[in-house]
């Protein structure tokens, strides 16, 4: 298994950093343009939390990034070092009490871009998986 990690502090403007760990991981590693966007969305949109919700871009905390390779299998890993958060809790903004609350579509739509999502230690930890289909086997 092949593994690529990042750690950066909690400013909103590391999201660039981040674009480019995604970018040079497709690079190294061959995968197709058909999981590209969603992995580029919904890791992004992870890392944002972590740093704006997890450790309230305070720069003296930090968000980890790591992304796990195997054959047929992408996984990224987001840990941020804030309290937590009740990820079952979340309301639906789908419903239409919520349609024009600016926030709290993120892990919604997470959980639409990926294979698998697992939220850890409180919901400090999101694991993110991407299945590969033999069109995008990674090398």
């Amino acid at each position: 298994m092949n593994s690529l990690k990042l750690k950066i502090p909690s400013l909103p403007d590391n999201i660039r950093i981040v674009e480019s760990f995604i970018d040079n991981a497709r690079d190294e590693f061959h995968f197709d343009d058909n999981i590209y966007g969603n992995i580029m969305v919904a890791v992004t949109e992870a890392v944002n939390n972590a740093i704006v919700h997890g450790n309230g871009s305070n720069p003296e905390k930090s968000v980890e990034l790591s992304l796990d390779i195997s054959e047929n299998f992408l996984q990224f890993i987001i840990e941020d070092e804030g309290e937590g958060f009740e990820f079952e809790d979340l309301p639906d903004p789908t419903a239409p009490e919520n349609l024009l609350n600016p926030g709290g579509r993120g892990i919604f739509l997470i959980q639409h871009l990926v294979d698998e999502v697992d939220f850890g230690e409180n919901g400090r930890i999101i694991k993110m998986g991407f299945a590969v289909t033999n069109d995008d086997e990674i090398e």
